[in-house]
């Protein structure tokens, strides 16, 4: 399986795909393409495209070349909506949903897309998440408690601590963040990232949640949350305007208050 990192692939050569004789509105993609089974290199293939038939999105050219031009192309999507956070790449060097970046926002010339970098590829565009999962089901995701469930109603949060939620809920786990992160890319074996301690601090301010001591002892590692240098990549590339670099500092703070200090 290869990883992808953007500066060694940069120098790959490709073929190019032109679209139907007459099409006036065109524009040029830049598509990074590996294949497992083929034992070649990776390489980019450039694929002239008709906007004129064409959504406004990056997905919708992507999908037009697979749907039309070159149906060996791999890539995730669902959703469409920004939503479920499949169709996470690198576009034009920005981490983003390829669903919510319209062509028009990547100005003008070929616009290049590469898969999400520093992380293993498995077919062209579509990155092996296997390991970021394994890291999000780390923090055991879900409300812990020691107290027995009420009888007759749900746990209840007044709006004041639901609030608090807000910036941290909408966290579709697309990855964006965590592959931006030069910290990620070093120290991504042990270090959580961006995506998973945001995560993290969702549950351990949960006021339904009785497990915080818990929560914040497991996190209180050398690697899994000290190596963010609070560098902001992170908060840059969400394509949901989140903050984890903030998220990350809050769960410093309160191991610091845990500590008494």
């Amino acid at each position: 399986m290869a990883e992808f990192t953007l500066p060694k692939n940069s120098k790959i050569t490709a073929g190019k795909h032109f679209p139907a004789k007459g099409a006036k509105n065109t524009r040029t993609f830049k598509i990074y393409r590996w294949t497992p089974d083929d034992g070649k290199n990776p390489r980019t293939d450039t694929y002239e495209v008709d906007l004129d038939t064409c959504g406004p999105m990056v997905l919708d050219a992507l999908l037009k070349i697979k749907n039309e031009i070159d149906s060996t192309l791999s890539l995730r999507r669902s959703c469409r909506e920004g939503i479920c956070g499949s169709c996470a790449m690198n576009i034009q060097g920005t981490n983003t949903l390829a669903c919510t970046r319209s062509i028009e926002e990547c100005g003008s010339g070929t616009i290049s897309i590469y898969p999400l970098p520093h992380m293993p590829v498995v077919k062209d565009l579509v990155p092996d998440l296997t390991h970021f999962y394994a890291q999000f089901a780390s923090i055991k995701p879900w409300i812990r408690t020691q107290s027995p469930a009420p009888a007759d109603k749900e746990r209840l949060q007044s709006p004041e601590d639901r609030k608090k939620l807000d910036g941290l809920y909408e966290c579709i786990l697309c990855a964006c963040c965590s592959t931006s992160c030069p910290s990620y890319w070093w120290n991504g074996d042990r270090y959580l990232g961006p995506a998973i301690l945001l995560q993290a601090y969702r549950w351990i301010v949960d006021s339904r949640d009785e497990d915080t001591g818990n929560r914040l002892e497991d996190l209180e590692d050398p690697f899994k949350l000290y190596r963010c240098h609070t560098i902001m990549n992170c908060a840059r590339t969400c394509p949901k305007g989140l903050n984890p670099a903030k998220a990350i500092a809050e769960i410093k703070k309160l191991i610091v208050q845990r500590r008494g200090v």
